[in-house]
């Protein structure tokens, strides 16, 4: 099992609309064939020290294998996603699992 973790900070001039299109192209991730398991997430109102709630997005997959996580990197609707909404996020950072 592969856990892929990806933040997303979007830049601070990201209109209401551009976040909730953000938000949908998120969702448009779960089509692909070899995730399991998707989780879409704004931070919990969680105050402590160690909690970063900094970010913008939290998404959440899960995959088989390394095998799997690999096929989702190259995949049209991920690519897509990409070529479509990294224009709106400032920083990113993936945190990948076994």
């Amino acid at each position: 099992m592969i856990a892929h973790h990806v933040l997303f900070w979007l830049k601070a001039e990201t209109t209401t609309d551009q976040h909730q299109a953000f938000a949908g192209g998120l969702q448009t991730l779960k089509d692909i064939e070899v995730v399991k398991t998707i989780h879409i997430g704004t931070p919990a109102p969680i105050e402590r020290a160690v909690v970063d709630t900094s970010y913008t997005f939290s998404l959440v997959l899960f995959f088989d294998d390394l095998a799997a996580h690999d096929v989702y990197q190259v995949h049209p609707i991920h690519k897509a996603f990409l070529d479509s909404f990294r224009q709106f996020f400032d920083k990113v950072i993936i945190y990948d699992a076994q």
